[in-house]
C-alpha cells in the first residue's frame, strides 16, 4: 500500500469556513473508517478528536481497543507512553494511538444548536474528500444519521434497508467496494452491545475483509495491482 501521509491529526488539511471544528484523526492509510455524525452528538471539541470527551467515549474505545482497531488511548490525562511521537505540530497530545483506523464526522464544525441540512449538505464535500483518499475497506457509520449516510451514498442497500440500529449493530454489510458495519450509537448502548461490537469486529479481521484481486498479472512488470 501506498502511505499517503504520516500526520495523525487532520492529514489532508481539511479547513472548513467555521470557527471551531473537529478534523479527521487516525492513519490516513486505514483499513477502518469510523464514521460520526458530528461534535455536538459525538464529542472531540476539548482535545480535538472525534469521539472524546463524552461519558460513554471510554466504553466506545475500549471496545475498539478490544476489537484490535487501535493499540490504545487516554481519554483523561493523556499518557505520554501510549505513542512515540505523542503530539501534533499544536503541541498537543494525541489521546487516541491508531495505526488501523481512522475517525471523521460527516459535519465537522462545532455549531450552535443542530445544524440544518443545508449544512450538513455543505460539509460533505469535506467528508467525502477524506473517506474518498483514504479508501478504507471498512466504513463503520455510528448511529442512524452517520448509518442512513453512508447506506443512501456508498452502498445501493439504502432503499431495502431499514435504520433499526439495535438490528443492524455490528451487521456486516456488502456496499460498493466498501464493507459496512453500521454501530449503535455508543450513548444508547446498553448490556452487550460494546462486546458483541468487539467480537464482531475480530471476527471479520479473521476473514478476507479486503476483498481484494491482484491483476497484476495482467499488467507489465512484476508490481501488484490490487483491486475490490
Amino acid at each position: 500500500m501506498q502511505n499517503v501521509t504520516e500526520k495523525t491529526r487532520n492529514p489532508f488539511g481539511m479547513h472548513p469556513d467555521c470557527g471551531s471544528f473537529v478534523s479527521g484523526y487516525g492513519d490516513a492509510n486505514a483499513d477502518f473508517h469510523v464514521i460520526g455524525d458530528r461534535p455536538g452528538v459525538h464529542g472531540g471539541v476539548d482535545a480535538g478528536v472525534p469521539f472524546t470527551g463524552e461519558p460513554w467515549s471510554d466504553r466506545f474505545l475500549s471496545a475498539l481497543v478490544d476489537s484490535g482497531l487501535i493499540a490504545g488511548f487516554d481519554a483523561v490525562g493523556f499518557d505520554d507512553a501510549t505513542t512515540d511521537d505523542p503530539t501534533d505540530e499544536t503541541g498537543r497530545l494525541d489521546p487516541i494511538v491508531a495505526d488501523r483506523t481512522f475517525f471523521s464526522y460527516l459535519h465537522m464544525c462545532v455549531a450552535d444548536g443542530v445544524p440544518d441540512e443545508a449544512s450538513y449538505d455543505d460539509m460533505e464535500r469535506f467528508f467525502d474528500a477524506e473517506l474518498r483518499a483514504i479508501a478504507a475497506h471498512v466504513l463503520l457509520p455510528v448511529g442512524a444519521r452517520a448509518t442512513d449516510h453512508v447506506l443512501r451514498q456508498y452502498t445501493s442497500r439504502a432503499h431495502k434497508t431499514a435504520i433499526d440500529m439495535d438490528a443492524l449493530h455490528a451487521e456486516e454489510l456488502l456496499g460498493s467496494g466498501w464493507l459496512v458495519v453500521p454501530i449503535k450509537d455508543p450513548a444508547e448502548w446498553t448490556g452487550d452491545d460494546g462486546d458483541r461490537l468487539a467480537a464482531a469486529l475480530r471476527t471479520l479481521q479473521s476473514t478476507d475483509f479486503r476483498r481484494e484481486s491482484d491483476l497484476g498479472r495482467f499488467i507489465a512488470g512484476s508490481d501488484p495491482y490490487l483491486v475490490r
